[in-house]
Protein backbone atom coordinates (compact mmCIF):
# COMPACT_ATOMS: atom_id res chain seq x y z
CA UNK A 1 0.00 0.00 0.00
CA UNK A 2 2.95 2.44 0.91
CA UNK A 3 4.15 1.87 -2.42
CA UNK A 4 0.53 2.50 -3.87
CA UNK A 5 0.38 5.71 -2.59
CA UNK A 6 4.05 6.79 -3.49
CA UNK A 7 3.52 6.10 -7.29
CA UNK A 8 0.13 8.21 -7.27
CA UNK A 9 1.97 10.49 -5.59
CA UNK A 10 4.71 10.67 -8.22
CA UNK A 11 2.33 10.41 -10.92
CA UNK A 12 -0.25 13.07 -9.66
CA UNK A 13 1.64 14.94 -7.48
CA UNK A 14 2.60 18.35 -8.22
CA UNK A 15 1.75 20.97 -10.33
CA UNK A 16 0.04 20.51 -13.88
CA UNK A 17 2.18 20.21 -17.01
CA UNK A 18 0.78 23.10 -18.43
CA UNK A 19 1.86 25.34 -15.79
CA UNK A 20 5.65 24.78 -15.83
CA UNK A 21 7.93 27.01 -17.88
CA UNK A 22 8.50 26.41 -21.52
CA UNK A 23 7.17 24.02 -23.95
CA UNK A 24 5.43 20.95 -22.32
CA UNK A 25 7.50 17.76 -22.49
CA UNK A 26 10.65 19.45 -21.88
CA UNK A 27 11.07 19.72 -17.94
CA UNK A 28 12.95 17.50 -16.95
CA UNK A 29 10.43 15.18 -15.37
CA UNK A 30 8.87 15.19 -18.78
CA UNK A 31 12.37 13.69 -20.16
CA UNK A 32 12.56 10.98 -18.38
CA UNK A 33 8.91 9.97 -19.56
CA UNK A 34 9.34 10.49 -23.19
CA UNK A 35 12.77 8.65 -22.97
CA UNK A 36 11.10 5.80 -21.13
CA UNK A 37 8.45 5.16 -23.63
CA UNK A 38 8.22 4.91 -27.35
CA UNK A 39 6.73 7.71 -29.39
CA UNK A 40 4.10 5.88 -31.31
CA UNK A 41 1.07 8.34 -31.88
CA UNK A 42 3.64 10.64 -33.59
CA UNK A 43 5.02 8.46 -35.78
CA UNK A 44 1.90 6.34 -36.69
CA UNK A 45 1.06 9.99 -37.74
CA UNK A 46 3.74 10.56 -39.72
CA UNK A 47 3.55 7.56 -41.33
CA UNK A 48 -0.11 8.09 -43.26
CA UNK A 49 0.84 11.47 -44.20
CA UNK A 50 4.32 10.00 -45.77
CA UNK A 51 2.37 7.32 -47.58
CA UNK A 52 -0.53 9.13 -48.32
CA UNK A 53 1.49 12.34 -49.91
CA UNK A 54 3.75 10.01 -51.90
CA UNK A 55 0.89 8.63 -53.49
CA UNK A 56 -0.39 11.97 -54.12
CA UNK A 57 3.31 13.13 -55.95
CA UNK A 58 3.51 9.94 -57.50
CA UNK A 59 0.49 10.35 -59.53
CA UNK A 60 1.33 14.13 -59.60
CA UNK A 61 5.01 13.34 -61.34
CA UNK A 62 3.70 10.28 -63.37
CA UNK A 63 5.79 11.71 -66.32
CA UNK A 64 8.96 12.04 -64.83
CA UNK A 65 9.50 9.64 -62.13
CA UNK A 66 9.05 5.95 -61.46
CA UNK A 67 5.61 5.16 -59.68
CA UNK A 68 5.29 3.40 -56.40
CA UNK A 69 5.73 -0.02 -55.88
CA UNK A 70 6.24 -2.23 -52.92
CA UNK A 71 9.76 -1.61 -52.65
CA UNK A 72 8.86 2.26 -52.59
CA UNK A 73 6.31 1.61 -49.80
CA UNK A 74 9.27 -0.65 -47.64
CA UNK A 75 11.56 2.23 -47.95
CA UNK A 76 8.57 4.92 -46.82
CA UNK A 77 7.60 2.55 -43.92
CA UNK A 78 11.69 1.68 -42.70
CA UNK A 79 11.88 5.41 -43.13
CA UNK A 80 8.79 6.40 -40.85
CA UNK A 81 9.44 3.28 -38.53
CA UNK A 82 13.30 4.24 -37.37
CA UNK A 83 11.50 6.89 -35.49
CA UNK A 84 10.30 5.19 -32.91
CA UNK A 85 14.36 5.14 -31.97
CA UNK A 86 14.44 9.36 -32.51
CA UNK A 87 14.44 9.83 -28.30
CA UNK A 88 17.00 6.30 -27.58
CA UNK A 89 18.73 6.86 -30.08
CA UNK A 90 18.88 9.78 -32.02
CA UNK A 91 21.99 9.44 -33.92
CA UNK A 92 20.92 6.28 -35.62
CA UNK A 93 17.30 7.42 -36.61
CA UNK A 94 18.85 10.71 -37.74
CA UNK A 95 21.50 8.37 -40.18
CA UNK A 96 18.07 5.97 -40.98
CA UNK A 97 16.13 8.15 -42.19
CA UNK A 98 18.82 9.91 -44.57
CA UNK A 99 20.08 6.70 -45.77
CA UNK A 100 16.19 5.60 -46.68
CA UNK A 101 15.54 8.86 -48.64
CA UNK A 102 18.75 8.61 -50.27
CA UNK A 103 18.27 4.52 -51.87
CA UNK A 104 14.35 6.23 -52.70
CA UNK A 105 15.43 9.29 -54.36
CA UNK A 106 17.97 6.88 -56.20
CA UNK A 107 15.07 4.33 -57.71
CA UNK A 108 13.61 7.28 -59.19
CA UNK A 109 10.61 7.73 -56.86
CA UNK A 110 8.66 11.08 -57.09
CA UNK A 111 9.86 13.76 -54.67
CA UNK A 112 7.91 14.33 -52.07
CA UNK A 113 6.92 13.90 -47.76
CA UNK A 114 9.93 11.76 -47.81
CA UNK A 115 11.94 14.27 -46.90
CA UNK A 116 9.86 14.97 -44.00
CA UNK A 117 11.58 11.95 -42.06
CA UNK A 118 14.54 13.26 -42.33
CA UNK A 119 13.65 16.24 -41.20
CA UNK A 120 12.25 14.94 -38.57
CA UNK A 121 15.25 12.70 -37.58
CA UNK A 122 17.75 14.88 -37.39
CA UNK A 123 15.92 18.04 -36.05
CA UNK A 124 15.97 15.36 -32.86
CA UNK A 125 19.13 14.06 -32.87
CA UNK A 126 20.40 17.94 -32.90
CA UNK A 127 17.82 18.60 -30.05
CA UNK A 128 19.57 16.03 -28.38
CA UNK A 129 23.06 17.02 -29.04
CA UNK A 130 24.48 14.69 -31.73
CA UNK A 131 24.75 17.76 -34.28
CA UNK A 132 28.00 16.29 -36.14
CA UNK A 133 25.85 13.13 -36.66
CA UNK A 134 22.76 15.52 -37.93
CA UNK A 135 24.87 17.49 -39.75
CA UNK A 136 26.77 14.44 -41.54
CA UNK A 137 22.81 12.65 -42.22
CA UNK A 138 21.89 15.66 -43.81
CA UNK A 139 24.98 16.22 -46.06
CA UNK A 140 25.00 12.40 -46.86
CA UNK A 141 21.48 12.98 -48.32
CA UNK A 142 22.27 15.98 -50.18
CA UNK A 143 25.47 14.68 -51.58
CA UNK A 144 23.54 11.27 -52.46
CA UNK A 145 21.04 13.89 -54.28
CA UNK A 146 24.00 15.04 -56.43
CA UNK A 147 24.87 12.12 -57.36
CA UNK A 148 21.77 10.56 -58.69
CA UNK A 149 20.38 13.74 -60.15
CA UNK A 150 23.67 14.65 -62.34
CA UNK A 151 25.60 11.92 -62.97
CA UNK A 152 23.99 8.06 -61.84
CA UNK A 153 20.62 9.02 -63.23
CA UNK A 154 22.14 7.36 -65.97
CA UNK A 155 22.08 4.07 -64.81
CA UNK A 156 19.23 4.28 -62.52
CA UNK A 157 15.42 4.36 -62.95
CA UNK A 158 13.42 5.58 -64.33
CA UNK A 159 15.21 4.72 -67.95
CA UNK A 160 15.62 7.60 -70.65
CA UNK A 161 15.68 10.32 -67.33
CA UNK A 162 17.09 13.41 -68.33
CA UNK A 163 19.93 15.39 -65.52
CA UNK A 164 18.01 18.05 -63.08
CA UNK A 165 18.74 21.25 -63.50
CA UNK A 166 21.31 22.96 -61.05
CA UNK A 167 19.10 24.86 -59.26
CA UNK A 168 17.01 22.55 -58.12
CA UNK A 169 20.17 21.82 -56.06
CA UNK A 170 20.20 25.20 -54.42
CA UNK A 171 15.78 24.53 -53.54
CA UNK A 172 17.65 21.21 -51.91
CA UNK A 173 20.64 23.27 -50.39
CA UNK A 174 17.86 25.52 -48.70
CA UNK A 175 15.74 22.71 -47.98
CA UNK A 176 18.84 21.26 -45.78
CA UNK A 177 19.94 24.61 -44.22
CA UNK A 178 16.42 25.54 -43.02
CA UNK A 179 16.04 22.29 -40.96
CA UNK A 180 19.88 22.67 -39.62
CA UNK A 181 18.59 26.24 -38.87
CA UNK A 182 15.54 25.58 -36.84
CA UNK A 183 17.03 22.61 -35.14
CA UNK A 184 19.97 24.73 -33.93
CA UNK A 185 16.91 27.21 -32.90
CA UNK A 186 15.09 24.76 -30.83
CA UNK A 187 18.13 23.38 -29.00
CA UNK A 188 19.96 26.55 -28.20
CA UNK A 189 15.97 27.60 -26.98
CA UNK A 190 16.08 24.22 -25.10
CA UNK A 191 19.48 24.86 -23.50
CA UNK A 192 18.21 28.10 -21.78
CA UNK A 193 14.49 26.68 -20.65
CA UNK A 194 17.65 24.04 -18.86
CA UNK A 195 19.94 27.13 -17.60
CA UNK A 196 16.77 28.93 -16.14
CA UNK A 197 15.37 26.11 -14.54
CA UNK A 198 18.59 25.62 -12.69
CA UNK A 199 18.86 28.85 -11.88
CA UNK A 200 15.74 28.86 -10.76
CA UNK A 201 15.81 25.72 -8.75
CA UNK A 202 19.06 27.19 -7.17
CA UNK A 203 17.19 30.35 -6.26
CA UNK A 204 14.49 28.72 -4.53
CA UNK A 205 16.97 26.60 -2.73
CA UNK A 206 19.02 30.07 -1.69
CA UNK A 207 15.53 31.37 -0.21
CA UNK A 208 14.62 28.22 1.75
CA UNK A 209 18.03 28.34 2.94
CA UNK A 210 17.86 32.01 3.89
CA UNK A 211 14.29 31.27 5.15
CA UNK A 212 16.08 27.78 7.76
CA UNK A 213 18.12 30.50 8.83
CA UNK A 214 16.19 33.37 9.88
CA UNK A 215 14.64 31.16 11.79
CA UNK A 216 17.23 28.86 13.59
CA UNK A 217 17.76 32.88 14.42
CA UNK A 218 14.74 33.62 15.73
CA UNK A 219 13.94 30.79 17.68
CA UNK A 220 17.84 30.45 19.59
CA UNK A 221 17.50 34.23 20.51
CA UNK A 222 14.04 33.83 21.99
CA UNK A 223 14.59 30.43 23.66
CA UNK A 224 18.35 31.14 25.16
CA UNK A 225 17.38 34.52 26.61
CA UNK A 226 14.16 33.41 27.75
CA UNK A 227 15.53 29.78 28.71
CA UNK A 228 18.58 31.93 30.62
CA UNK A 229 16.25 33.64 32.53
CA UNK A 230 13.73 30.32 33.64
CA UNK A 231 17.14 28.60 34.18
CA UNK A 232 18.19 31.57 37.03
CA UNK A 233 15.17 31.97 38.35
CA UNK A 234 14.45 28.50 38.44
CA UNK A 235 18.00 27.93 40.67
CA UNK A 236 16.28 30.83 43.41
CA UNK A 237 13.43 28.87 43.74
CA UNK A 238 14.86 25.52 44.12
CA UNK A 239 17.47 27.48 47.32
CA UNK A 240 14.96 29.37 49.14
CA UNK A 241 11.78 27.42 48.70
CA UNK A 242 12.25 26.20 52.72
CA UNK A 243 13.73 29.61 54.02
CA UNK A 244 11.93 32.07 51.92
CA UNK A 245 9.01 30.94 50.13
CA UNK A 246 7.47 34.49 49.23
CA UNK A 247 11.00 34.98 47.28
CA UNK A 248 10.63 31.81 46.10
CA UNK A 249 7.07 32.05 44.53
CA UNK A 250 8.52 35.58 43.16
CA UNK A 251 10.78 33.36 40.93
CA UNK A 252 8.08 30.88 40.19
CA UNK A 253 5.80 33.75 38.64
CA UNK A 254 9.13 34.98 36.88
CA UNK A 255 9.53 32.08 34.95
CA UNK A 256 5.81 31.49 34.40
CA UNK A 257 6.09 35.24 32.95
CA UNK A 258 9.33 34.39 30.83
CA UNK A 259 7.67 31.28 29.73
CA UNK A 260 4.33 32.32 28.60
CA UNK A 261 6.19 35.29 26.30
CA UNK A 262 9.16 32.85 25.05
CA UNK A 263 5.88 30.55 24.08
CA UNK A 264 4.39 33.79 22.35
CA UNK A 265 7.22 34.91 20.28
CA UNK A 266 7.39 30.97 19.07
CA UNK A 267 4.13 30.73 17.70
CA UNK A 268 4.52 33.59 16.26
CA UNK A 269 7.80 32.15 14.30
CA UNK A 270 5.86 29.46 13.99
CA UNK A 271 2.38 31.01 11.83
CA UNK A 272 4.95 32.87 10.18
CA UNK A 273 6.52 29.69 8.38
CA UNK A 274 3.17 27.75 8.97
CA UNK A 275 1.66 30.81 6.41
CA UNK A 276 4.61 32.39 4.49
CA UNK A 277 2.12 34.49 2.49
CA UNK A 278 -0.06 35.92 5.18
CA UNK A 279 1.22 39.09 7.38
CA UNK A 280 2.10 37.93 11.38
CA UNK A 281 -0.38 39.02 13.65
CA UNK A 282 1.56 40.54 15.55
CA UNK A 283 4.52 43.02 15.16
CA UNK A 284 7.74 41.84 15.39
CA UNK A 285 9.89 43.39 18.39
CA UNK A 286 12.13 45.94 18.59
CA UNK A 287 13.91 48.63 20.67
CA UNK A 288 10.16 49.93 22.05
CA UNK A 289 10.93 46.99 23.92
CA UNK A 290 14.21 47.55 25.37
CA UNK A 291 12.48 47.92 29.24
CA UNK A 292 11.48 44.37 28.85
CA UNK A 293 14.71 42.87 28.44
CA UNK A 294 15.85 45.51 31.28
CA UNK A 295 13.10 43.47 33.29
CA UNK A 296 13.67 40.45 33.00
CA UNK A 297 17.58 40.36 33.50
CA UNK A 298 16.71 42.35 36.71
CA UNK A 299 14.39 39.42 37.23
CA UNK A 300 17.78 36.94 36.90
CA UNK A 301 19.84 39.31 38.86
CA UNK A 302 21.20 41.35 36.29
CA UNK A 303 21.34 45.38 36.59
CA UNK A 304 21.21 46.74 33.10
CA UNK A 305 21.62 50.54 32.16
CA UNK A 306 20.53 52.10 29.02
CA UNK A 307 22.00 55.21 27.81
CA UNK A 308 21.22 57.07 25.02
CA UNK A 309 17.67 57.57 23.30
CA UNK A 310 15.94 54.64 20.92
CA UNK A 311 15.59 56.44 17.39
CA UNK A 312 12.58 55.74 15.16
CA UNK A 313 13.85 52.64 12.93
CA UNK A 314 12.96 50.58 10.11
CA UNK A 315 11.66 47.13 11.06
CA UNK A 316 14.06 45.33 9.75
CA UNK A 317 16.88 47.38 11.92
CA UNK A 318 14.67 47.47 14.76
CA UNK A 319 14.20 43.50 14.67
CA UNK A 320 18.17 43.44 14.53
CA UNK A 321 19.19 45.17 16.91
CA UNK A 322 16.69 44.50 19.79
CA UNK A 323 17.33 40.81 19.18
CA UNK A 324 21.56 41.66 19.53
CA UNK A 325 21.07 43.27 22.66
CA UNK A 326 18.70 40.23 23.51
CA UNK A 327 21.60 38.00 22.35
CA UNK A 328 24.24 40.03 24.39
CA UNK A 329 22.48 40.44 27.65
CA UNK A 330 21.53 36.71 27.39
CA UNK A 331 25.41 35.76 27.43
CA UNK A 332 26.22 38.25 29.87
CA UNK A 333 23.30 36.46 32.42
CA UNK A 334 24.90 32.76 31.00
CA UNK A 335 28.81 33.44 31.09
CA UNK A 336 29.54 36.91 32.69
CA UNK A 337 30.04 37.02 36.84
CA UNK A 338 29.41 40.61 36.39
CA UNK A 339 25.60 41.48 37.75
CA UNK A 340 25.58 44.59 35.64
CA UNK A 341 25.74 45.41 32.44
CA UNK A 342 25.94 48.92 30.44
CA UNK A 343 23.91 48.98 26.97
CA UNK A 344 24.59 52.40 25.37
CA UNK A 345 22.87 53.37 21.97
CA UNK A 346 23.79 56.07 19.60
CA UNK A 347 22.82 56.95 15.80
CA UNK A 348 25.45 59.19 14.14
CA UNK A 349 26.37 59.59 10.41
CA UNK A 350 23.47 57.29 9.01
CA UNK A 351 24.57 54.29 11.44
CA UNK A 352 23.21 53.15 14.44
CA UNK A 353 25.82 51.99 17.05
CA UNK A 354 24.94 49.73 19.87
CA UNK A 355 27.02 48.74 22.56
CA UNK A 356 26.73 46.05 25.31
CA UNK A 357 29.74 46.01 28.12
CA UNK A 358 29.87 44.05 31.24
CA UNK A 359 32.59 43.85 33.48
CA UNK A 360 32.91 39.98 33.66
CA UNK A 361 34.67 37.82 35.06
CA UNK A 362 33.69 35.10 32.87
CA UNK A 363 32.14 31.89 34.45
CA UNK A 364 33.03 29.67 31.23
CA UNK A 365 35.18 28.99 28.79
CA UNK A 366 34.01 32.45 27.16
CA UNK A 367 32.39 35.33 28.44
CA UNK A 368 30.83 35.72 24.84
CA UNK A 369 28.89 32.54 24.72
CA UNK A 370 29.12 29.18 22.87
CA UNK A 371 29.17 31.20 19.51
CA UNK A 372 26.00 30.18 18.18
CA UNK A 373 24.74 33.74 19.82
CA UNK A 374 27.44 35.36 18.32
CA UNK A 375 27.12 33.99 15.12
CA UNK A 376 23.34 34.60 14.69
CA UNK A 377 24.16 38.32 15.87
CA UNK A 378 26.68 38.86 12.87
CA UNK A 379 24.27 36.97 10.47
CA UNK A 380 21.66 39.61 11.44
CA UNK A 381 23.88 42.46 11.01
CA UNK A 382 25.49 41.17 7.84
CA UNK A 383 21.83 41.06 6.34
CA UNK A 384 21.47 44.92 6.57
CA UNK A 385 25.12 45.55 5.89
CA UNK A 386 26.60 46.20 9.13
CA UNK A 387 29.43 44.82 11.18
CA UNK A 388 29.41 43.07 14.73
CA UNK A 389 32.80 43.00 17.06
CA UNK A 390 32.80 40.80 20.07
CA UNK A 391 35.56 40.45 22.46
CA UNK A 392 37.26 40.35 26.16
CA UNK A 393 38.58 43.80 27.18
CA UNK A 394 41.27 44.80 28.38
CA UNK A 395 40.73 45.72 31.57
CA UNK A 396 38.48 43.07 32.11
CA UNK A 397 35.05 41.65 31.18
CA UNK A 398 33.49 41.85 27.75
CA UNK A 399 32.12 43.88 24.86
CA UNK A 400 30.14 43.82 22.18
CA UNK A 401 29.56 45.86 19.46
CA UNK A 402 26.99 46.55 16.51
CA UNK A 403 27.26 48.96 13.43
CA UNK A 404 23.83 48.61 11.59
CA UNK A 405 22.98 51.07 8.86
CA UNK A 406 19.70 53.00 8.80
CA UNK A 407 18.90 52.20 5.56
CA UNK A 408 20.20 48.05 4.72
CA UNK A 409 22.10 47.39 1.14
CA UNK A 410 18.43 45.69 -0.06
CA UNK A 411 16.74 49.00 0.26
CA UNK A 412 19.17 50.96 -1.78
Amino acid sequence: MEEQRTRRSRTWGGPPRWWRHGPPGWGRRDDEDRGARWPWRSTLLLTVFVLAGSTFASHAQADERAPLDAFARVLLLAGCGVLLWRQRHPAFAAFATAAAATVYLGAGYAYGPVFLTVAVGCFGAIVAGHRRAAWAAVGMLWVGHVLVAHWLYVWLPPAGGEPAAWSQEIVTATWVIAIVAVSELARVRREQWARDRAERALAARRRADEERLRIARELHDVLAHSISVINVQAGVGLALLDSDPEQARTALTTIKTASKEALGEVRQVLDTLRAPGEAPRAPAPGLDRLPELVEQAASAGLTVEVLGRVPALAPGTDLAAFRIVQEALTNVVRHSGSRSARVRIDRAEGVLRLRIDDDGPATGADAGGSGNGLAGMRERAAALGGTIEAGPLAEGGFRVLAVLPLESEEAR
